[in-house]
């Protein structure tokens, strides 16, 4: 179970690695744009960037689409669900200890034997 759970996370996880690639799903959001749109913003160079997308179709986090002579590329978030699931366990755990260690430091003063002090 746990390796199957892996594979599906692992490539989402590498591809979202990288600052770059955060910030093309980031784009993406608003709608589809072709690679030379998504470069605009980037101090790299259209291969750069289209080498960036790539990664992307390959964990399955963008779709392309050929128009014409253009490449559009598409926000596909549902690979994300089993990593936001997988997250999900990991906040529940913070929130319950860091409830827990609210409670004990809100408890008064007490000496080693749980007397107060």
């Amino acid at each position: 179970m746990v390796d199957g759970l892996h594979a599906r996370l692992d490539p989402a996880f590498a591809a979202l690695a990288d600052g770059t690639r955060r910030a093309i799903l980031e784009k993406l959001m608003a709608g589809p744009l072709s690679v030379t749109e998504l470069a605009r913003p980037f101090a790299v160079s259209i291969q750069a960037v289209s080498k960036h997308v790539k990664i992307l179709v390959k964990a399955g986090l963008v779709r392309q689409e050929v128009v014409g002579r253009v490449r559009r590329c598409h926000l596909s978030a549902a690979p994300l669900r089993p990593a936001v699931d997988w997250l999900a366990q990991y906040r529940v755990f913070w929130e319950e200890s860091l409830d827990s260690l609210a409670s004990y430091l809100d408890q008064p003063d007490s000496d080693a034997n749980g007397a107060p002090s």
